[in-house]
């Protein structure tokens, strides 16, 4: 019985599936029972079952999950279609009122885990996705399973509704994005216009119409990751820590036509380290820069790419990648293990090293030029 369900088991799109339907449940009547099965099957699934990348389900056995921590980089089945439920269940978990916890993870899972899925130029695809190539896993024309690319389309079709929500007398906005959006609320007519080159940068401009004067509530979604963000409404600073609740800062005022509200998220490159208990990733660390997960491929780097160490990321330089649809890149120091092992398999004396530059490109956007070795896991420096 599902109110029962206290971890997640089995095929990963089935699962995602079923909880986004009890999350539609549990809001339309109310079901707390439902809400509390709910919230420890989120917390089961995002503190030990789940990819950096928002991917989820390691087994291409049962497409689906396996045991607490088992967490393989280069056999990761990590369908897109499972991500693709993630985002579809987050979104639900909003059913309630914001919530950090859930918009996060919906982000999450969305540019990482699901838009890895499509290639830039929107004909070919990824079924699979591991977080680890020897070079030999490309996105492919046709599937004899081609559920991705249509669970992609209907993703993005209806991609204005996972960004904004609304309530009698709220506005929320979980996602940023260039977009106008109209509403209903407090009994007037409300657009709502995003400027924003989010997530390339941090700065968020929004303006405000409507048919007459009206007081209602503006939620903007403040990430768990985002140090340091700034909040003005009509260029006037806003107290960030007092106005925010659940991870979102609420802004109750009496609206009018001409208002602004300007939102700074800094996007900088950091460090993730994984759970000990995830024994495929120790000794390593991921680079992520605001929502996006990054990566290192060959066609940047070179072949080897094991061989890199990461270390400190206070020389971080971002780079604009014309040929990724202008894609910001990471260029950090690294060091790296130089070819000079010779023809023997095994021997006494550990690799040298020498001082590099590695290049990192968002992880969504691996396998978009020449193929190749990629990474996402770096070994640690530190």
């Amino acid at each position: 019985p599902v109110r029962e369900q206290k971890k997640v088991v089995g095929h990963a799109v089935r699962a995602m599936y079923l909880y986004s339907g009890m999350a539609d449940i549990a809001t339309e009547y109310n079901d707390d029972s439902l809400t509390a099965a709910l919230e420890t099957l989120w917390d089961d699934l995002t503190t030990k079952q789940m990819y950096v990348t928002g991917g989820i389900g390691p087994a291409a056995s049962n497409e689906g999950f396996t045991d607490y921590y088992d967490l393989p980089n280069e056999s990761a089945y990590a369908e897109t279609c499972a991500s693709v439920g993630l985002v579809f269940w987050a979104n639900r978990m909003l059913g309630r009122g914001p919530n950090r916890r859930y918009a996060d993870i919906m982000e999450q899972a969305l540019y990482n885990g699901a838009m890895s899925g499509l290639s830039l130029d929107g004909k070919t695809f990824f079924y699979e996705n591991p977080l680890e190539s020897a070079g030999k896993h490309h996105r492919w024309i046709w599937h004899h399973c081609p559920c991705c690319p249509p669970n992609i389309a209907r993703l993005l079709a209806s991609i204005g509704s996972y960004m904004f929500a609304v309530a009698d007398d709220e506005i929320a906005v979980h996602l940023y994005s260039e977009s106008t959006a109209r509403f209903e609320c407090s009994g007037v007519k409300v657009e709502l216009r995003q400027q924003t080159d989010y997530p390339w940068k941090g700065a968020i401009h929004f303006d405000v119409a409507l048919d007459k004067p009206a007081r209602f509530a503006v939620s903007l979604r403040i990430p768990e990751w985002a140090s340091g963000a700034s909040l003005k409404v009509n260029g006037e600073t806003v107290d960030l820590a007092a106005a925010t609740v659940d991870g979102y800062a609420r802004i109750e005022r009496e609206w009018k036509s001409g208002d602004s509200v300007d939102l700074d998220i800094p996007l900088e490159a950091r460090a993730l380290w994984a759970n000990p208990l995830v024994r495929q990733d120790a000794g390593r660390k991921a680079l992520m820069r605001g929502p996006l997960v990054y990566c290192v491929e060959a066609t940047d780097n070179g072949a080897g790419l094991n061989g890199i160490e990461l270390g400190e990321l206070g020389d971080a330089k971002e780079r604009t990648i014309a040929e990724l649809n202008g894609a910001v890149a990471l260029d950090l120091p690294v060091t790296r293990d130089e070819a000079d092992w010779g023809s023997s398999l095994y021997r006494t004396e550990p690799p040298r090293a020498k001082p590099a530059t590695a290049r990192f490109v968002p992880y969504h956007l691996w396998d978009n030029r020449a193929p190749g070795e990629m990474l996402v896991w770096m070994r640690s420096g530190e």
